[in-house]
């Protein structure tokens, strides 16, 4: 990363310099989701010097993948140590049992969410039911 003279980050992308913003919009990525890259960077986006970062196709796939740990719900300390964990087979029982708690979590928020609608349901039944059947 490079900083201009005014503080404006600028990384190189495809060879040219871009800044932040562009970066962002050209790839949909939330500027706070490529701070918090730039923070930790497992091996991806590497500085050159004063040059600034060089994002190539593992890196946006890296933050696709980030992306997506978060649209599951993982937190911000979840997702950086999923992400860090090297990408090779005696890490994957890690990453998968990752994935598997998550999972777990989200059923039971889902079996929660259901239990909320039956009782929902129930209180509507009976309302209902003291009005003659009529939906209120």
């Amino acid at each position: 990363m490079w900083v201009s003279g005014k503080g404006t980050r600028i990384f190189l992308v495809g060879g040219f310099f871009v800044k932040r913003q562009e970066v962002s919009e050209r790839y949909q990525i939330p500027l706070d989701i490529l701070r918090e890259y730039e923070s930790w960077a497992p091996g991806g986006a590497k500085r050159k010097g004063r040059a600034g970062w060089q994002y190539d196709d593992t890196d946006l796939e890296r933050l696709g993948t980030l992306l997506t740990l978060y649209e599951i719900g993982f937190s911000a300390q979840e997702a950086r140590t999923y992400m860090c964990l090297p990408e090779e087979s005696r890490t994957a029982a890690r990453r998968l049992q990752m994935l598997k708690q998550k999972r777990a979590e989200t059923l039971e928020e889902i079996y929660r969410k259901e239990r909320q609608l039956q009782k929902l349901d129930y209180l509507r039944y009976e309302i209902q039911k003291t009005q003659g059947g009529k939906k209120p």
